[in-house]
């Protein structure tokens, strides 16, 4: 490990924690997206990487939506927090059991607005009624619906059922964003090289009617013109 990435730990660290502190105070929605935003724009800063977006003219102002985004990096969300900047879209990010107890992540994770989803539970009713409860107060739903990291080196991997389950059971349309340029590849650079600027790209996708019967991999492939899997 290089003496920046050890650097960029540190303060990774203190941003998760500062802001995590200051989210446990707030309740107001529009805060928290502020919050999370100022988080976002801080960790990117740092370490120089901005955030460019195709098809920006896609992406609705305001609303609630089922918002998919593929995963292959741990600034994901931040980059996703920076994409929807310009926007009222806000809602709480279905988030693992690993990330709500990481010493690194856990106290942001909390208090930022997430919906906790443990495999390891049989009953899912807990998670199904929290993820309602956010949709009535008029908030979206993020999900990685690939599930965890793609490490496969393919440009996305095979979807879990849940996202369209969530789609269907709240009547969510479907918000697609496609993080183009590799971030796990750029956060890499930016830890060996604290002088080195980069920049990442996010495409938004055509809405996806939560009605469609079609595969939503599928059509979330189709809308980003990947290779549909054989």
């Amino acid at each position: 490990m290089t003496f920046n990435a050890i650097k960029q730990a540190i303060y990774g660290l203190y941003l998760t924690n500062s802001f995590g502190l200051r989210l446990r105070k707030v309740k107001d929605p529009m805060e928290i997206k502020r919050l999370r935003l100022g988080y976002s724009e801080a960790q990117l800063k740092t370490l120089n990487i901005t955030v460019n977006i195709e098809n920006e003219e896609k992406l609705p102002k305001e609303g609630k939506f089922l918002v998919l985004i593929n995963h292959r990096s741990i600034i994901d969300p931040p980059l996703t927090e920076v994409a929807l900047k310009k926007t009222n879209i806000f809602g709480p990010w279905i988030s693992k059991k690993e990330l709500y107890n990481s010493f690194f992540f856990g106290l942001f994770v909390r208090n930022g607005g997430s919906i906790l989803l443990d495999r390891e539970k049989s009953e899912m009713s807990g998670f199904f009624a929290d993820i309602k409860a956010a949709v009535k107060r008029e908030e979206s739903i993020f999900i990685f619906p690939e599930g965890t990291r793609n490490k496969t080196g393919k440009e996305l991997s095979s979807f879990k059922e849940g996202a369209r389950i969530i789609a269907l059971k709240n009547r969510l349309p479907i918000l697609p964003l496609y993080i183009k340029t590799n971030a796990n590849d750029v956060l890499g650079k930016a830890l060996a090289d604290k002088n080195l600027k980069q920049e990442v790209t996010i495409v938004v996708g055509d809405l996806i009617d939560y009605k469609d019967k079609t595969n939503l991999e599928l059509n979330y492939r189709r809308a980003f013109d990947l290779a549909e899997e054989e």
